[in-house]
């Protein structure tokens, strides 16, 4: 504190880059109060200071808006992942309408199942009380908030919604009926999840093997993962495609003018092959194989992956599961369990 600015008060951090960072508060000690967070830009808290000092504290608990803020600011870019900024972005995107102009204290339990209640999207909802916990029990950390997250200690209670796993069996009739529909680089795709479980941002992302090995570092979990391409029925086919291509790129899958593959061209083609799977199963008056195809993803030939597995274990180790309840509780029909008489 200075005897400029009375109840200013700063504090300096040391990030993991090395970069030090200055964050200002305006004191309430005195008042037994919560710190109203300033900011770590100077001029911004002085003018914030002058505001309260002259005016008196709008809010001595300050807004989830302010913590908001800052987490996406300072917090989300320290991920590494893409995928896992470009899912809290959007969570937090729904959140903020919500709660951003609500006090710390008028967020508690009640509030937040009603929340959930109200969502339309229950597992969604589910993964924005994910990231809001995560931005309070950071905000705690920073000093904008000493109240603790509302659902602590609540896990056993089965306070958020009931989330029912989506099960299906990737049977191989669907599977055909979309692959012959499909070309050159959506049969690429299949086959490689299929094959490996891979995620599909790991798909288009994987550079070529080496010495015959697909080396893998999972995007979103880091894991590390090889695969012998010799072992397999159809990786050989899908490299050999890959190297009579005149690429200007390392990836496995390309296009055919060896552009690399992206989530986008694979949405197109996933979209139009499976509605023209859709038009061939409807004129054979199979409705059955209809409605299955209708409801397959790309994303399944993860799932496709596990239940070719002999066994669970297999399955989890493919999927790179450190617990085979993850793997049995969403990769169901994998157990192939053998008569003992």
């Amino acid at each position: 504190m200075t005897g400029l600015y009375p109840r200013l008060r700063s504090h300096q951090r040391k990030r993991k880059n090395g970069k030090i960072v200055v964050y200002y508060f305006y004191d309430r000690r005195p008042e037994g109060e919560p710190d109203i967070p300033l900011g770590t830009d100077h001029d911004t808290a002085i003018q914030k200071w002058t505001e309260i000092a002259h005016n008196g504290p709008a809010s001595t608990k300050g807004t989830l808006e302010e913590a908001f803020a800052a987490w996406e600011t300072e917090a989300l870019p320290a991920y590494t992942s893409k995928e896992t900024r470009r899912g809290y972005s959007k969570n937090l995107r729904t959140l903020r309408p919500v709660f951003k102009d609500a006090t710390w204290d008028q967020v508690d339990l009640p509030a937040l199942k009603a929340y959930l209640k109200a969502r339309t999207a229950k597992t969604q909802g589910n993964r924005e009380m994910a990231l809001l916990s995560v931005i309070w029990n950071w905000a705690r950390g920073e000093g904008y908030t000493t109240l603790p997250w509302p659902a602590a200690g609540m896990e056993r209670s089965k306070w958020k919604n009931k989330e029912k796993p989506r099960k299906m069996k990737v049977l191989d009739p669907v599977y055909e009926a979309i692959f012959e529909q499909g070309d050159q680089v959506l049969k690429d795709c299949m086959q490689l999840g299929s094959a490996t479980g891979m995620r599909l941002t790991d798909c288009i992302s994987i550079v070529l093997p080496r010495d015959g090995i697909l080396h893998l570092e999972a995007s979103k979990t880091g894991k590390e993962a090889e695969w012998d391409m010799a072992l397999s029925a159809v990786l050989p086919g899908l490299l050999q495609r890959r190297r009579s291509i005149s690429a200007d790129h390392l990836m496995l899958l390309s296009t055919p003018k060896g552009k690399p593959v992206t989530l986008g061209m694979l949405r197109y083609r996933w979209d139009s092959a499976r509605s023209r799977a859709v038009v061939v199963a409807g004129l054979a008056n199979d409705d059955e194989l209809v409605r299955a195809i209708k409801a397959l993803y790309l994303r399944d030939m993860r799932k496709r992956a596990a239940q070719k597995s002999d066994n669970l274990s297999e399955a989890a180790e493919l999927l790179q599961h450190s617990d085979k309840r993850l793997t049995e509780r969403h990769y169901g029909g994998v157990r192939k369990l053998k008569p003992v008489v």
